[in-house]
């Protein structure tokens, strides 16, 4: 499709740039107006002994359902109800025990008044986020949040743009602020979230993708170079643990250790004579199989190295894992 002969890339990029400032500004002086209504509003739904029912319609509808998905996500229980299947039977899915929070700039949204009086007659709390306290919703609402702008983004001033940016803007503070208030941590938010890569960052702990067995590379501290170069060829690790009867750790031996003691070494035949004890390096990084995988992503990365040797919590070898691993399980 051919451009058309009226744009003005300049004068695009400036009506871009005045766009993000009025909704700036109609943030900023919303964040202005926040009073003690915001944390009432924050105390009914932290009482709530069932789910916070977000509505809205039109646009304020697509800023309902992403607010209710981010409450979910959050630790705060919640759902979406179209206003106008409420009043077809979906009214039945709320519950005494919910909190309604209901989204609308002008307050006078028809399918949303209409079943305003149905919400109050089962003694659901009713918290607003509206542009016009004085309302229909807003003299319904048991909470008003006032998220009123000065204007549109649109260049008309028609479009809901600062408005729905202005009620987002206040769904996610709800939220933080709920968070907050629950003691929802990092690992939590993973919990409901485990097909992302936080959820496989903040869940997958190095017990589940180490090497155990038979595939991990060890031998006793005196086996001799020979043997030792045979177990990390038979393993595929890049690399071998040096232990002692007790199974526990005195050093490591890499493909690069080799190669570099070949390098300095004037006669490969005497190599033969060294054993694990001559060439390993004592006392290597490890870690508790315990830990979080990504955590032993960022031992590698600080250290620059491509395994570790993995212990449990007396100390003893129980796995090894490579960047190779980590990568498969998709912690990096």
């Amino acid at each position: 499709m051919p451009v058309p002969s009226s744009f003005d890339p300049v004068r695009a990029t400036a009506l871009a740039r005045e766009t993000l400032q009025i909704e700036t500004d109609a943030i900023s002086t919303m964040a202005g107006r926040l009073d003690g209504r915001f944390a009432e509003a924050l105390e009914r739904m932290l009482a709530c002994q069932g789910r916070v029912v977000v509505m809205g319609i039109g646009k304020s509808g697509h800023i309902g359902r992403k607010i209710a998905a981010t409450l979910a996500s959050t630790g705060t229980p919640a759902m979406f109800v179209h206003p106008a299947e409420a009043s077809h039977g979906d009214l039945g899915m709320i519950t005494p025990g919910d909190v309604v929070l209901a989204i609308s700039n002008s307050g006078e949204s028809e399918e949303l008044t209409v079943i305003l009086p149905l919400i109050k007659r089962m003694g659901v709390p009713l918290v607003a986020i509206t542009g016009r306290p004085g309302s229909t919703l807003g003299r319904h609402a048991d909470v008003v949040l006032d998220a009123s702008v000065d204007k549109e983004a649109c260049p008309h001033n028609l479009a809901p743009t600062a408005s729905t940016t202005a009620q987002l803007a206040m769904g996610d503070a709800l939220a933080v602020a709920l968070l907050d208030a629950r003691g929802f941590k990092a690992d939590d938010f993973a919990r409901s979230h485990p097909g992302g890569s936080l959820g496989r960052k903040l869940l997958t702990h190095v017990r589940d993708v180490m090497r155990t067995g038979e595939a991990l590379p060890r031998v006793p501290l005196e086996a001799s170079l020979m043997q030792l170069m045979r177990e990390i060829s038979a393993k595929g690790l890049g690399a071998s643990a040096i232990v002692d009867a007790d199974n526990r750790v005195l050093g490591i031996f890499t493909d690069g250790d080799l190669r570099r003691l070949i390098e300095r070494s004037d006669n490969t035949a005497d190599l033969r004579s060294l054993n694990a004890r001559e060439v390993m390096h004592a006392n290597p990084r490890t870690i508790r199989d315990d830990a979080l995988a990504v955590t032993a992503a960022d031992l590698m990365e600080a250290s620059r190295i491509t395994s570790v040797l993995v212990v449990d919590a007396h100390g003893r070898l129980c796995g090894a894992l490579n960047s190779n691993d980590l990568m498969r399980a998709k912690v990096i």
